[in-house]
Formats: structure tokens, sequence, C-alpha cells
């Protein structure tokens, strides 16, 4: 069942292909491509069984998002916008909410936003009154409900849950009750759709809304949704890097048969200095997608078996995604510099992965900070860090 998703995502490249520049022109996923994700079954597939979806395993959910990625990095950025979006709400939100959100739509339900908390509840009787801007909503150019985190507010004050750790929900919000100041304008990823938006005093009952962190699912049965969010996104991370680098590592081996350099009368093919460099980095590559493969599932084998989601697990996790993330960004810079002016002509999957990869790998989720926690998870300075 899991390997179905991967032929899902796999079936989609022939469309994805022809629609990615119309993509980029409206700055948001076209109408089609939207549509046949779900006449296929992929915008719900990593979702619960009672929202639609197959619960797929964490390798299989990684191939799927290295394969939607390869295809294009925008595509490949919904698949870990939307689908991990959709996946939280309808695993962690209360029956009530899950009945509004999911089950009164039939299911037909496209999720996304930004789940940082940048906005504010003000707790009152049966909810928050929500308020707040958050930038870079994944996805949110097509979706129905907007997820949007917040830090709950008793009476003005700061809700707190531990020592030194804040309260931190996430509100599923109705797409009228958003407002959407876009700004989306930008150098890659530009057909994701993830405008920045606010909320200025909307009402959310607690039925949609639920804790950022959470790891106990009201529905779902598969290892992931005891896992939480954080694992989720972090392999999401991880996969969409690997499979834009895959991409130009692709179309630069099959360009170099016929690519010439300039007072160059042989094929970059045929170039020992270019085999090296392919050879390394397609190792590389491999080394960095194994790495993932064996930190992700080896976290969701010990929490099939009924053991915690350790610290260390969830470090290693993190990792993991950083080291795909800055190995797959080399693997782009060498590909960019090996094709030469191949690479810069607009419209080319060279040039537009090139400009996703340096977009994509900007984000906070796989940063320099993410390392340096993880190693002090690792050296024993700190017991655990709360985001990772």
């Amino acid at each position: 069942m899991s390997g179905l998703v991967v032929e899902l995502a796999r079936g989609m490249r022939e469309l994805v292909a022809a629609e990615a520049a119309e993509s980029e022109r409206i700055r948001t996923l076209t109408g089609t491509i939207v549509d046949e994700m779900w006449a296929t079954g992929l915008m719900s597939a990593l979702s619960p069984v009672e929202a639609g979806g197959v619960e797929p395993s964490l390798a299989a959910m990684i191939e799927t998002w290295i394969e939607m990625a390869w295809q294009d990095g925008s595509f490949g950025w919904i698949g870990i916008a939307n689908l991990p979006s959709r996946f939280a709400a309808a695993t962690y939100l209360p029956d009530e909410g899950f009945a509004e959100v999911f089950t009164a739509h039939d299911n037909r339900v496209t999720m996304g936003g930004q789940f940082f908390p940048n906005g504010q509840g003000n707790a009152v009787e049966g909810g928050y009154r929500l308020s707040g801007s958050w930038s870079f909503g994944s996805g949110v150019g097509h979706s129905q409900y907007i997820a949007a985190g917040f830090f709950p507010m008793d009476h003005g004050e700061m809700r707190w849950i531990g020592e030194g750790i804040p309260d931190m929900q996430v509100a599923v919000v109705p797409r009228a009750d958003i407002s959407f100041n876009d700004g989306w304008y930008v150098q890659g990823l530009k057909g994701t759709g993830s405008y920045d938006y606010s909320a200025r005093d909307v009402f959310v009952p607690l039925r949609r809304t639920f804790p950022l962190f959470t790891r106990e699912p009201y529905r779902g049965s598969s290892p992931a949704t005891r896992m939480g969010l954080m694992p989720v996104t972090a392999a999401g991370h991880a996969s969409w890097a690997l499979g834009v680098a895959k991409s130009m590592l692709d179309d630069v081996a099959e360009l170099a048969a016929t690519k010439y350099r300039m007072s160059d009368m042989a094929a970059l093919a045929s170039r020992p200095t270019f085999q090296k460099g392919l050879a390394h980095h397609v190792a590389a590559w491999r080394a960095a997608r194994l790495l993932v493969l064996d930190a992700f599932t080896t976290a969701e084998s010990a929490v099939a078996s009924g053991a915690d989601l350790t610290p260390t697990l969830r470090a290693d996790m993190r990792a993991a995604a950083v080291f795909a993330t800055d190995t797959a960004r080399g693997c782009a810079e060498w590909a960019h510099l090996v094709a030469g002016t191949s690479s810069i002509r607009e419209g080319s999957r060279l040039e537009r992965a090139f400009r996703d990869m340096y977009t994509g790998t900007q984000h906070a989720f796989i940063s320099e900070k993410v390392a340096i926690d993880v190693a002090q998870v690792w050296l024993g300075i700190i017991e655990d860090q709360v985001g990772l």
C-alpha cells in the first residue's frame, strides 16, 4: 500500500512538467495540478484512513517527496506543505473539529499555512480570539483551511506548560476568516502560493485547535501519528532537498553527452574532472538519502514497538535532515557550475531547480540553529529541545 503513494506521485510527471511554467507565472500551483492530486488520491494519501488517506510508512513518504521534488521544486514543496498540514489536522483535531473540517466536506479539504506561533489567541469561552500575522504560508494559495500557530493568552498573560516552555497551539481557520497579504514575489518556489496572511480577532473554537508538539493522535494507526508533526516536517524538508538535487544531477548527466564548452573540443561527459565530480556528488547524494532513511525508520520502528520517541531519536532525525539539505545544496551548486550557460536559461529545469534550491534551503527548520540544538542534546549539555 505504501508503495502506491510513490506511484501516484510518479504518475504526475507529464502533467507537472507541462504546468510548471504556468504555476510560476500565477505564483501558485495550477488548478489542473491540484485537481489531479485529488483525482489520484495523492493529496489525501498521507492522512489517516478516516480522512481518506492510506497512512504510508515514513520511508514511503520520503520516496514520494523525493519524486515530487524531482519533478518540480514547487510541486515538491506543496507535497511537504499541504500533505503534512492535512495529516496533522486530520490526526490531532478532536472529533468535533474533525467532523466540521473533514467529514462535512467529504474529506476533500486542502490545508496549508504557517505552524510557527506568530499569533496570539486570547482565551474566551469555548475557544480563542485569534490575532496575528504569518509569513510564507506554504500552499495557502489553494487551501480551504489555513493553519495558524499561536500562543494562548489567559487574561493577557502567556500560558506556560513547563519550565521555560510556553503553550503553543495550532488553529485551523476557514479561508474566509483570513486576510491574505500575498507578498509572494520571490527568487524560487514561485509556484507554491506561499502568501503572507493575517487574522484580526477571529473566533476559533477549541475543537479547531490542537497542540503544536502533540504526539497523541485522535485517529490514525501508523507510527507517524505517534511521532508528531516535527519528524514528518523534517522528513519532508530532507526529501525535498534531495529530490531537487537529484533532478539537477540527472539533468546534468544527460546534458553532458552533448554539452561542449567554448574552446573545448571534447564533450563534457568525456572530461575526467566532470567524471570525478559526478561520481563524488552522486555518491554524496546517495549517502545522504540513506542517512535520512536510517534515522527516520529507526525512530519509526522504536515508536512502532511501543518505545518512547526520545530526545536522541528526534535529534538524530533533525541532524539527518540538516545534513541532507547541506549535501543537496552542494550537489546543486556543482551541477549548476558544470552545466555552464545551459543552467542560466529561464524556463529550463536546471535553472528553475537552482533557484528553488536556494530558496527552499533558507528555511529555519533546517538551519544552523537546529544543528546546534542537536549537538547539545548529543553532548548532554541539554536534556531536550522541545522544537526538535
